[in-house]
């Protein structure tokens, strides 16, 4: 690991000052526990260099905790997965997050791991991670190693010269509850929905998020569920013990009676961004969970474009999408 100035903060005003200061040479320290993997293999690459100054912001207390609000509930940046997960107050009221909480990692990653680094991790796909792919597209190179290489991991949807995928399990969890992201910058703070926060490899190939050298996540916004919701997570993973998804889906749905009056299905592991299933939720819509879900399974792979080894994906995915419609049924 390379050298670097360590700076422990105090406020998210101190470390918006830092970050400003420093540029794109400095990186928010949380739970570390992708930010000090990636230092320690160094990755790198022509315009990917491991981070001189680290902000640790472990003891900006105002970073966590986990909150009731007027029409919703708000959870800070530096909040544990295992509180997530262990919250009473989320598992009353949104049991599809703490479903997803329960899935990341192992107890002792969830532990030190917090809801901004989630939600921020940089890609696992190993031609991004390893030492001898200097030339891969996200690390500044100009080849992709994926479409010709080992791919059953990779991106059956939105590749655009990238085929990682997106390895947040609270993402696509915080998009199908229609949550916002907020953002702490020089400016003040803004809120942008979970789905805008992500970039595709089409805009900017070279960053996960719409995060600027000066900016952090400081919380999480979720609105109050509207009656008749409920919500439930899956993931797919080759290790059943602890692993990142082949393939995840939360599933939202408000029914009256027992029709679909609203749907939000948000996938995850199948693109490089939380990939919302408009037509699949378009074909539940006015209908019974029951009598929708065949059509629904059919329109959330229509578009996919599988690499030579991961064809697997397009059936994974249908099936996940049947398992947790039938369960909330």
């Amino acid at each position: 690991m390379k050298g670097f100035d360590y700076y422990k903060v105090t406020t998210v005003s101190q470390a918006i000052s830092l970050l400003t200061k420093q540029g794109d040479k400095a990186a928010i320290l949380a739970g570390g526990s992708d930010m000090l993997a990636m230092m320690k293999d160094r990755v790198e690459g022509p315009k990917l260099r491991a981070p001189q100054h680290l902000l640790d912001i472990r003891q900006v207390k105002e970073l966590s905790y986990i909150k009731e609000q007027k029409n919703g509930l708000k959870i800070g940046a530096t909040t544990t997965i295992s509180e997530i997960g262990a919250s009473p107050l989320i598992a009353g009221r949104y049991p599809l997050l703490a479903q997803a909480a329960a899935q990341v990692a192992v107890p002792q990653i969830r532990n030190v791991g917090t809801l901004g680094g989630n939600l921020c991790q940089r890609p696992r796909c190993w031609y991004f991670r390893g030492k001898a792919f200097k030339d891969c597209f996200r690390k500044g190179g100009s080849n992709c190693y994926a479409p010709s290489g080992e791919n059953q991991y990779h991106a059956i949807f939105g590749g655009e010269n990238c085929y990682m995928v997106c390895p947040s399990d609270m993402a696509p969890a915080l998009a199908a509850l229609d949550a916002r992201v907020e953002v702490a910058t020089a400016k003040g703070s803004k809120l942008i929905p979970v789905e805008q926060f992500y970039i595709r490899p089409g805009k900017n190939i070279l960053r996960e998020t719409i995060l600027g050298p000066a900016e952090m996540v400081v919380a999480v916004e979720i609105p109050a569920l509207a009656q008749g919701s409920k919500g439930t997570y899956l993931k797919l993973k080759e290790r059943q013990a602890f692993d990142f998804a082949l393939v995840s889906v939360a599933t939202m749905v408000a029914v009256k009676g027992d029709v679909v009056t609203d749907a939000r299905i948000v996938f995850g592991g199948i693109a490089p961004f939380p990939l919302r299933a408009t037509g699949a939720e378009a074909a539940l819509k006015g209908k019974k969970i029951t009598d929708g879900t065949t059509a629904a399974c059919e329109a959330a792979v229509k578009g996919a474009e599988p690499l030579s080894n991961n064809g697997y994906k397009v059936k994974a995915t249908k099936g996940l999408l049947e398992q947790a419609l039938s369960s909330l049924a």
